[in-house]
């Protein structure tokens, strides 16, 4: 019976350690990749909305280099054997590098909102490099205010101090545990900073994207139908039609994947977070684990919402794993242009393109230029 038991408990640790491997893996992999592709790639580099993506990706590589592995260790060995102040550091690390990521995802949001839904001028005054460097250090210096401040200085355990020492020590297995526990005015606090702002934000700057990506598709109809042909020849409207709606549903179904990836993945643990104070920390220590390691995949899971759903990415990734093979490189400035429309949209005029990625509509659709010339789509 003890046997069986022991046995049974070695698989569950196995099973979990494989598990926690193979999401720090794709994290660290998919982030690396998608900052040695920016640096790499010259293109890439020239759109803006690529500093933050790059920073992104950096912010999720520290968190699975930095604060997954001690996490994964002390869940495998049952067990926390580094010490009060490096638990305390570590602590302090993780809500500093998981806030800047979502921080991270606030101004991509806003970047493609300003990009997509206002006029070129209002996007060059407003994405200027110096607000752009502003934003970017906003991402890093803010959760430096809700994390190695108030951790270090002990401002989260106020009032709970007994019931956490009481938890980081279990006389049973003799066990010490990393024990991270905020009072009221701590779990609001940080909870409205680091989740639920950046996520008001986004809901706002995606839904009026969705909206003007609408609009886009229903002026392209418009213009499409003024000119249809008068031969009594219906193939190429109806092309061009059915082109329309597949973009138009494949950009919905772009954002719908972006959010709800983000809520699922954040919105468990910071619905628990506020509630478990005002519950007297009810809250099982195994579904708190469960939540966190949840948010901890939203950092392997960034790379491929924002990068490789993106085709200039993923042809960067493709000369890159393949050891810049040829065929993957960007064709002449002279090879073969795309249809494309114009349109007005918020008094400025649009060009619009009836082919192509619909992540890279989504990201840059106010600076493309597709009537001048298009590149390839990548080879499957």
């Amino acid at each position: 019976m003890d046997v069986s038991s022991t046995e049974g408990f070695g698989l569950e640790k196995i099973v979990l350690l494989t598990f926690i491997s193979a999401v720090i893996l794709m994290a660290i992999l998919g982030n690396l990749l998608v900052m040695v592709a920016v640096c790499r790639d010259r293109q890439l580099r020239k759109i803006k909305t690529n500093y933050f993506i790059v920073s992104l990706a950096f912010a999720d590589l520290l968190v699975s280099v930095l604060v997954m592995p001690f996490g994964a260790i002390e869940l495998v060995q049952d067990n926390w054997i580094y010490g009060k102040m490096f638990c305390l550091i570590r602590t302090s690390l993780d809500v500093l590098l998981t806030t800047a990521s979502i921080l991270h995802l606030c101004c991509i949001s806003l970047d493609r909102y300003y990009a997509i839904c206002c006029q070129p001028l209002v996007y060059r005054n407003k994405m200027t490099p110096l607000r752009i460097a502003l934003m970017l250090g906003g991402c890093w210096v803010i959760p430096m205010f809700i994390s190695f401040l108030p951790i270090m200085q002990g401002w989260n355990s106020i009032g709970i101090m007994d019931l956490i020492e009481q938890r980081q020590f279990n006389n049973v297995s003799n066990s010490t545990y990393c024990i991270f526990m905020v009072n009221k005015p701590y779990a609001i606090t940080c909870s409205v900073v680091a989740f639920y702002i950046p996520f008001l934000l986004m809901v706002l700057a995606y839904y009026r994207i969705y909206v003007t990506a609408r609009e886009h598709a229903h002026q392209i109809r418009i213009l499409q139908r003024a000119g249809a042909p008068t031969d009594g020849r219906p193939h190429h409207p109806d092309q061009h039609s059915t082109h329309r709606m597949k973009t138009e549903t494949k950009a919905a179904k772009t954002l719908c994947i972006i959010m709800g990836c983000f809520c699922l993945c954040w919105a468990p643990f910071f619905i628990t977070n506020v509630i478990d104070p005002f519950i007297d920390y009810a809250v099982p220590p195994q579904l708190w684990t469960a939540f966190l390691w949840l948010g901890y995949i939203n950092s392997g899971l960034n790379p491929f919402l924002y990068a490789f759903l993106n085709k200039s990415f993923r042809r960067a990734f493709l000369i890159i794993l393949c050891c810049g093979d040829e065929r993957y490189r960007r064709p002449s400035i002279l090879g073969q242009t795309v249809p494309c429309s114009t349109t007005t949209i918020n008094g400025s005029t649009h060009v619009l393109s009836l082919s192509g990625s619909p992540a890279l509509y989504l990201e840059d659709q106010a600076s493309r230029r597709c009537c001048q010339t298009s590149w390839t789509s990548v080879p499957a």
